[in-house]
């Protein structure tokens, strides 16, 4: 069985707690892994966001006696998480999965251009905690045969799907970042994380695209949206 050797205890908790994230929305959550050298990059899709989530873990070793020099496979979240030693900084790739569609489909490693107008992370946290607001006092208002699934729903694509002017990311993308523990207060910044790009700014955010996707990037995760009419453009299928 191939052992992660993570970088420190550090590492291993928040990679069990993105992990718990990822499962507390579907228990029958996937990730795909992809691992070089000493880098990990954990790819989940929260349910019901319609984002791809990206944590990057850093690596004391690349494998358990270097006996492999790369990891490409789609697992189980639970059974990664169950696999996590938080003490001994390790955690067992378990045995691979069929990978839901979205693991076949994954945002570019390279062409990425920095975007502006991108507000600070306080700004973003107090749009996330006003769209929640909204959607519970209009659900509310609702009488009570009115508060169908489907009303929910429509409420929720419209607030949701609303953008981070000027930028189009879309709400949910923020919202996803916040729910995952991805716009805590900053660490410190600059590395350039698992899918490349400049440092952030001082706050550790900083948005880009690359042909049909949207960024955002945190310094504990990153968020990955597909931008609406712009078809197949930019898709990477590995």
């Amino acid at each position: 069985m191939t052992v992660l050797h993570l970088a420190d205890e550090t590492e291993a908790a928040d990679l069990a707690a993105f992990l718990s994230r990822l499962l507390h929305y579907d228990r029958a959550a996937a990730v795909r892994l992809q691992a070089a050298g000493t880098a990990l990059a954990v790819f989940g899709r929260p349910a019901s966001f319609e984002v791809l989530a990206v944590r990057a873990v850093a690596l004391a070793k690349p494998y358990e006696d270097g006996l492999a020099v790369a990891l490409d496979v789609t697992v189980s979240a639970g059974e990664l998480l169950e696999s996590v030693d938080e003490k001994a900084a390790t955690a067992a790739v378990p045995a691979a999965v069929t990978g839901p569609p979205w693991a076949g489909v994954l945002p570019p490693r390279g062409g990425w251009r920095a975007e502006r107008g991108l507000p600070p992370a306080d700004s973003l946290r107090a749009l996330v905690s006003g769209a929640v607001a909204e959607f519970r006092a209009r659900t509310e208002e609702l009488a009570p045969e009115a508060r169908t699934r489907g009303e929910l729903d429509r409420i929720g694509r419209e607030i949701w799907s609303r953008t981070v002017a000027p930028t189009g990311l879309p709400v949910r993308a923020v919202h996803a970042a916040q729910s995952l523990g991805f716009l805590r207060p900053a660490a410190p910044v600059g590395a350039a994380g698992p899918l490349g790009g400049p440092p952030a700014a001082p706050d550790g955010l900083a948005l880009f695209s690359s042909g049909a996707w949207l960024r955002l990037r945190t310094p504990y995760g990153s968020i990955a949206v597909r931008r609406a009419g712009l078809g197949t453009l930019g898709v990477s299928v590995r």
